[in-house]
């Protein structure tokens, strides 16, 4: 069992260290839009 829960966190480890690497710098302004548009999208999934 310890096993698997240290090649979880491997992995884990391993997914965010990609998602670093493709994530780029964003300014703000850009990361507002971005962020309004997962939260009407989370509306209009609710909403249906």
């Amino acid at each position: 069992m310890a096993a698997e829960s240290n090649s979880n966190n491997n992995f884990e480890a391993a997914l965010f260290k990609t998602a670093d690497k493709l994530r780029k710098n964003i300014d703000a302004a850009e990361y507002k839009n971005v962020l309004l548009g997962l939260i009407f999208l989370k509306y209009i999934s609710d909403s249906f």
